[in-house]
This record gives structure tokens, sequence and C-alpha cells, in this order.
């Protein structure tokens, strides 16, 4: 089991002799194994709640828990895949995601059969020995997400992992980590600016206020991809055609306009 709870989280910052509140009242449950994206205005907070969980960050006020142990670190049991890849240049694609694995002391046999096989669930069969420059943008995330996954983690935190990829690239990853959640699934905290991929890849939306950041709603796209078997669509643009997507994709986007509209105000 691997539930992430936020209970009355708030965050103060410093800058220049001031403090203000980035996070305000946050409470919010991430069942085990549910994928939940977090969407709202630029500085409302997303990455910050993230690295909470990722224990890079800690609340001024209020706890943060992982199956109910308070988040005091980071740890193996919570992997980060950050917009920036992240990899180690001199290191090979097998190297890089055999890694973390070699961190924890894992035998080589057993690391290397583990390495194969998040090598060929992510497409990068061929491309062992090749190192991250000679990769592309998305073939490279392929490997870090491969070598999160790789750690069997029971959370994985995504900070806009799609963000620096081309549109066309960003489609494919988008397709890819839904095939991978089903066959892998985990508990997934996932941040982005991009409306439709939150409704595509996740269970829940959670909608931000602008800064400090509180939640303002939180959308069960779960259960409309039930009753309208969206998973049986292959494709990504299948899905996004549907009524049910495109409803769910305005509701969104009217909740961030009016955080844009009551700034200008």
């Amino acid at each position: 089991m691997s539930s992430i709870r936020f209970e009355n989280v708030r965050r103060d910052f410093s800058r220049g002799g001031e403090t203000f509140q980035a996070l305000s009242d946050v409470n919010l449950e991430v069942r085990d194994q549910e994928f939940v994206a977090i969407v709202g205005p630029s500085g409302c907070g997303k990455t910050t709640l993230m690295r909470m969980v990722a224990g890079l960050e800690f609340p001024s006020a209020g706890r943060v828990t992982v199956d109910g142990r308070e988040i005091t670190d980071p740890g193996p049991d919570r992997a980060v895949v950050f917009q920036a890849f992240a990899l180690f240049p001199w290191k090979s694609v097998a190297d890089n995601i055999g890694f973390g694995l070699k961190c924890k002391g894992v035998p080589e046999a057993e690391r290397a059969a583990v390495v194969q096989r998040y090598i060929a669930l992510m497409g990068l069969a061929g491309y062992e020995k090749a190192y991250p420059h000679q990769l592309s943008g998305g073939m490279q995330q392929r490997v870090a997400i491969a070598r999160s996954y790789a750690l069997d983690p029971g959370v994985l935190l995504m900070d806009e992992p799609f963000g620096a990829l081309d549109a066309q690239t960003r489609v494919v990853m988008q397709e890819e980590l839904v095939r991978l959640a089903r066959l892998q699934p985990r508990t997934v905290l996932f941040i982005t600016h991009a409306v439709e991929e939150a409704v595509y890849l996740a269970d829940r939306v959670v909608v931000m206020s602008r800064r400090p950041g509180r939640i303002r709603e939180v959308i069960d796209v779960g259960a409309v991809r039930r009753a309208e078997g969206w998973d049986r669509l292959e494709r990504i643009e299948e899905v996004m055609d549907t009524p049910s997507f495109v409803h769910l994709r305005t509701q969104i986007w009217r909740l961030l306009r009016e955080q844009q509209e009551a700034v200008a105000a």
C-alpha cells in the first residue's frame, strides 16, 4: 500500500526579508495505485507539493505522509521524474536505468534482468549501450521513467516530465505512460500545466487556486473514463474527440480562467 496524504499543509517562503504563503490549508489523499494530476496557475505551489512528498521540502505547518508515515527525508519508496531528463551523460542507457539498483546493492545478475525488462517495456531495445547525447528527447525521458520504475517504488512523482518535448513526442509519451501504468500500476502524483494531458492520464485532477495555493476542486476523471469506455480506445486523439473528454477539459479550463480573471481584476 502506498497512499499519500496532505493534512492541513501550509508552506511559507521568505524573500527579501518578507514572508509569503505559497500553500494554505491543503488537504488531499492520493489513494494506493491512484494516478492524480495537479493543475493550477503558475506559482500556486504544484511543484512544492510534489517536492514535499519526495522529502526535498517540508511543510511550515501540517504534515505530509506516505502510508501514515510522516515524510522527513527522501527515500527509495518514492521515485521522481523531472522535466529535465537528469541522466548521467557518461553512462549508457542500461547503466542509467540500473544506477539506483546498483546503489541499493542489488546483485549484478538480478540488476541486469530488471534493466532488460524495462528496456523492453519502454521500447529501448537496441539502445542499451547508447549514451544520452545519442538519443532523442523522448527516448531520454523513456530512460528516466524506466530508471524510476526499475527501483520498484510505491510512489512515482512526476514534475512536468513531458514539458520539454515537442508536441508529437509528447503525445507518444502520454500514450506510453498510460500503457505502462496499466502494466505496472503505481501511486502517481503528476504535475502539469497541460489540461488535456491531465484529463487523459489521471484518475482524478486536482485544480489549485492562485497563490496561496489551495485545492479549488477535485475532478473525478476515472468515473467518466470507466462509464464512457475510454480504455477501449487505442489512440489519444480518439479519447480527446469524445464529448465527455471535451466536457471535462472545458470544466477545468473554466476553473483556471476564473483564477486568471481574478488576478487581472
